[in-house]
């Protein structure tokens, strides 16, 4: 099935606002089957969004996902140009005005006037609950010279696009699909891009035409998504869990989870099932690592807390490194990175310490401490780890990567399960 995504919004076409939604349904229209051939982004415009759709639809398209521009205020004109395109009126719903007015009851105000424009619907069109917000969103289609043309229409906030989409979109797609489509995520870290496709270059050669592999790279991660497609679900099912073994084979422990799982979970999840509990001492990563982990549900259960020491009067004063230390070696160093991490066990009563120390940038770098230096180091009882790391000259990337390195290594070393020495140089391994 060929698609094509619409983007609505002056706000995306001024730069006010990034477009994270193309970049999401790009991946998951692709697990279900949708070829997306054009991603698009236009103003809030009734006669530039019909022309759009218009366009897409003679380009060849036989689902157009559109999305932005379902609110009640005067520029949300989405739905009137959908209704233009179909030549459909719109009418309010009064199963969807219920809905609408329920969900302002449970928060405890009252349904604006402006609110019944929400509940219009182009006659014959479908209305998609919105399970994190109040504009439903809406499916249509129609056949237009022998062929089918389908359009999803869903507000452009990304929590509500995405629970639509997973909640009504994406099955609706599915069912839609003539062969059948199975994906399956691996989740790695550590290991760039071009490094994964090298270690795994024969098994892509071998795979069967039926199955396709790709790689989507973000800070410090990559996803490996394996996709089936077939006539057969049982052997579809086959072929995917024979490459997806194959591969976890070959990357080892540089797999860290599956899905939507997070790295951040990974380590909760190994934590409370060897009954330890961590403390955190951050400095380049001001905090980030501490926000990270208690991102996570039930994050109190392996999680005591985190000290952002970023003066050197902190470190010494929060956490107790000796002050010489950090003048004979420099804040950024191995032995400061050491003590934190021991420090932050011993202060919060934990069984393991977790530390980052670097310069995190433009600015401070020196000739043996450029920017993007980093230490991160681990500490229990029985063993203490660090790592000296090179990151970019960007500070957002840098404190990213750090954050991403400093969870990693705790993995690994919970992994190991035994003690090692400290390291002076390498990634966590």
């Amino acid at each position: 099935m060929l698609g094509h995504l619409l983007t609505v919004g002056d706000e995306i076409l001024l730069g006010q606002i990034v477009n994270t939604n193309a970049a999401w349904l790009g991946e998951r229209l692709a697990e279900v089957g949708v070829d997306v051939r054009r991603s698009e982004t236009v103003g809030d415009d009734i006669g530039v969004i019909a022309g759009a759709l218009d366009r897409a639809y003679r380009d060849g398209a036989a689902l157009v996902v559109v999305t932005g521009g379902l609110g009640p205020t005067h520029d949300d004109v989405t739905k009137a140009a959908v209704a233009r395109v179909f030549g459909r009126e719109l009418e309010v719903r009064p199963d969807v005005l219920g809905w609408i007015e329920a969900r302002y009851t449970t928060r405890g105000r009252t349904m604006p006037a402006v609110g019944r424009i929400m509940a219009e619907v182009p006659a014959g069109f479908d209305a998609l609950p919105n399970p994190k917000g109040t504009a439903p969103g809406l499916w249509g289609e129609r056949v237009l010279d022998g062929r089918r043309q389908l359009v999803a229409v869903m507000p452009g906030v990304p929590h509500e696009m995405e629970a639509i989409s997973e909640g009504s979109v994406l099955p609706r797609l599915v069912a839609l699909q003539d062969a059948v489509v199975l994906s399956r995520t691996l989740r790695t870290v550590g290991t760039g891009e071009s490094d994964l496709a090298a270690m795994i270059g024969e098994i892509v050669g071998a795979l069967p035409d039926d199955l396709t592999l790709a790689y989507l790279p973000s800070l410090g991660e990559v996803r490996v998504r394996v996709t089936a497609r077939g006539a057969d679900r049982d052997a579809a099912r086959r072929d995917l869990d024979t490459a997806t073994d194959a591969i976890r084979d070959v990357l080892g422990t540089t797999v860290y989870g599956e899905g939507a799982t997070t790295l951040e979970a990974v380590v909760h999840g190994m934590l409370r099932e060897r009954g330890l509990r961590l403390a955190v001492a951050e400095s380049c990563t001001g905090g980030a690592i501490s926000a990270r982990l208690t991102a996570v549900p039930g994050a109190s259960a392996s999680f005591l807390g985190g000290v952002t020491a970023y003066s050197n009067e902190s470190k010494v004063d929060l956490l107790g490194v000796p002050a010489e230390v950090i003048e004979a070696e420099g804040a950024v160093s191995e032995p400061v990175a050491l003590a934190l991490a021991a420090s932050a066990r011993a202060r919060f009563g934990a069984d393991v310490g977790v530390a980052t120390t670097g310069v995190a940038g433009p600015t401070g770098g020196t000739p043996d401490k450029p920017v993007g230096t980093v230490w991160v180091a681990f500490d229990r009882a029985e063993t203490s780890r660090a790592v000296r790391l090179q990151f970019t000259t960007d500070r957002a990337v840098n404190v990213a990567l750090s954050a991403t390195a400093a969870l990693d290594l705790v993995r690994r070393q919970l992994l190991r399960g035994r003690a090692g020495p400290a390291s002076s140089a390498g990634p966590a391994s």
